[in-house]
């Protein structure tokens, strides 16, 4: 679609993530007519899959599904598009205190005393993810004082053992690209409920990371994107959304569009940069301002073939030190070469992002570490800098510290007149994840075509909605 100087459609979409798009699609399929405003030059949001130059696709952005995403896996299914598992037969390699170890259980070796404090770390966090209401974790029954600590606040409580502290550490990097320092304990646990469980999410059998999709996840945004067809406009960032008596206004570097209704499918702290007429309510405004999002750089290193399995490893890595802390398999579905997918996390990516060299060196370094010398030659190298990518500044979502979900949980979802927040961050499942992105389209799609049905439909000039 070509917006020139004004375009009408009942429905404006800000963002072509999974979650606008969803979104669109539910309402395009109602007969609504809308259009989708995307700020990048391609669709997909935090989802991205480069192809190699040996035609291999890797997602440099969301990468796996597991048991319960079933919106997605579907999804997935009915776009024709095909799931393989993650690889994950042999040892696995822990790096902690500068001693390299291997174990194949899902839970990491420790010494006796580690290994214990680590079983009871485990327990108690999954004990206590059962306390949060998964509707309201403001029910919980210590949501207050839960949500006055960090992460780290209770670690430092309850964890006895250097090996354990520094396993969970990176348990919550890899969960919210984040320090434990960072995060709200009661968002940490409602986080958590909200995929499962702590297990749930950090384990690839029956766990968050146990599917992959041949063509990428960037695919499903892809096709769900050519279904829509022209109502999709790339490079059109969103500068202001006005609302007027009877509809709004949104204003576009393509153009502005005239419209009912507004469903803002982007992360809130890419939200608030946004000028809304007239101003947000405080508590939304206070939001953008409290949620800033996660940071992560993930790596992949290339060879020629995924030498670390004939030596018996799965190409899963743990460690407390170097830039990469989290390592899994990242080859073909057949194995015909082989690749390593790292994790940058929290303090560490912040410290390297915009760093391209020293980042590959630091990569590069790490795999050496886990897997010995002949990962130090990979054939090709890529990673993706997501806190320096302009449309996202960071991955893999918006997080809250202490005092956020208490004061502001309501204006995550809550529309602000016309204008209704879908992304991820918004879900009232999955949230954080693919799953949940669909999830939160699907909703604020519905809350749109409610309130369609109770007011008249705009009439746009003939032709100007498709």
């Amino acid at each position: 679609m070509d917006l020139g100087s004004m375009a009408r459609a009942r429905v404006a979409v800000v963002g072509a993530g999974l979650s606008g798009l969803m979104a669109a699609r539910r309402l395009t399929a109602a007969g609504v007519s809308v259009v989708v405003l995307e700020a990048r030059e391609r669709v997909g949001g935090r989802t991205l899959t480069h192809t190699t130059a040996r035609g291999e696709r890797v997602d440099l952005g969301a990468q796996w599904i597991g048991p319960t995403q079933d919106r997605v896996a579907k999804l997935a299914g009915d776009l024709g598009l095909r799931t393989f598992d993650q690889h994950h037969a042999g040892k696995k390699v822990l790096s902690l205190g500068g001693t390299v170890t291997t174990y194949k259980s899902s839970i990491p070796s420790l010494s006796l005393i580690g290994a214990v404090d680590l079983g009871i770390t485990i327990q108690r966090i999954e004990s206590l993810v059962k306390e949060v209401p998964a509707d309201d974790p403001l029910k919980a029954r210590k949501a207050a004082e839960w949500d006055g600590m960090t992460v780290e606040t209770w670690q430092r409580r309850n964890i006895q053992t250097r090996g354990a502290r520094a396993l969970l550490d990176t348990a919550v990097r890899a969960v919210f690209a984040a320090e434990p320092s960072e995060l709200s304990l009661l968002f940490f646990l409602y986080y958590l409920r909200q995929g499962g469980g702590l297990m749930r999410l950090t384990e690839i059998q029956n766990g968050a990371q146990q599917t992959r999709l041949v063509e990428g996840f960037q695919e499903i945004s892809k096709r769900l994107a050519a279904e829509l067809g022209e109502r999709v406009v790339l490079g059109a960032p969103v500068r202001t959304i006005r609302q007027e008596e009877g509809g709004c206004v949104v204003v576009s570097q393509r153009g502005e569009v005239r419209c009912e209704r507004v469903i803002v499918a982007i992360p809130p702290a890419l939200s608030g940069r946004i000028e809304y007429e007239p101003e947000l309510p405080a508590a939304r405004d206070q939001l953008t301002q409290r949620m800033p999002m996660g940071s992560v750089i993930k790596c992949v290193a290339f060879y020629d073939a995924p030498f670390w399995r004939t030596a018996g490893y799965s190409g899963e890595a743990l460690g407390d030190s170097g830039a990469v802390k989290l390592v899994f398999d990242d080859s073909p579905e057949d194995g015909a070469h082989g690749a390593l997918v790292g994790f940058i996390m929290g303090k560490d990516a912040r410290a390297l992002t915009g760093k391209p060299e020293a980042r590959r060196k630091a990569a590069i370094d790490s795999f050496v570490k886990y897997f010995g010398p002949s990962a130090a030659s990979p054939v090709d190298y890529i990673d993706q800098d997501w806190p320096a990518e302009r449309w996202s500044r960071g991955c893999y979502a918006g997080i809250m510290g202490p005092g956020v979900l208490s004061a502001y949980s309501s204006a995550l979802r809550d529309p602000v007149g016309r204008v209704h927040w879908a992304g991820t961050e918004t879900a009232r499942v999955w949230v954080g994840y693919m799953e949940g992105a669909l999830e939160a389209g699907e909703r604020a799609a519905g809350e749109v075509l409610a309130a369609l049905g109770q007011r008249s439909a705009l009439n746009p000039p003939s032709g100007a909605e498709q």
